[in-house]
């Protein structure tokens, strides 16, 4: 996943609540670059910004804390899995909102037939693609 992602040029990488932290976080170290946590309403200390979006049975809300991204930076958003693509593309909206440029997207694995990967307007990298 570092060489997928090493040529987006990332300042940071964000990982999304819970399972993308594991991935993100070591990339990030591997890469020499920042980390940031995307997490649902409530979960991260001290201001917030949040976007709320619209799931198959109602909505959420994702927060990434105040301040931890720049505007500008290039953050490129990192989770475990590429399902239904509905909190990878609130979280990319939720990275905008607060100023980075995302220039891509990488998951450790993919559920093809989902349509994951449309709902996402971004370069997106996958290590392993399953048929869902």
């Amino acid at each position: 996943m570092a060489e997928a992602i090493r040529p987006m040029q990332p300042d940071l990488l964000a990982g999304i609540e819970s399972r993308g932290f594991l991935a993100a976080a070591p990339l990030a170290l591997a890469l020499g670059k920042g980390f940031v946590m995307v997490r649902k309403r409530g979960k991260l200390p001290g201001r917030t910004v949040s976007h709320a979006y619209a799931l198959e049975y109602g909505e959420d809300v994702v927060e990434v804390q105040e301040g931890m991204i720049e505007p500008g930076q290039r953050v490129v958003l990192v989770d475990d899995l590429l399902a239904t693509g509905g909190t990878a593309s609130a979280a990319v909206t939720l990275l905008r909102k607060v100023g980075a440029d995302v220039p891509g997207a990488a998951f450790i694995i993919e559920l093809i037939g989902l349509g994951g990967r449309a709902r996402l307007d971004v370069p997106t990298e996958t290590v392993l693609q399953v048929e869902a």
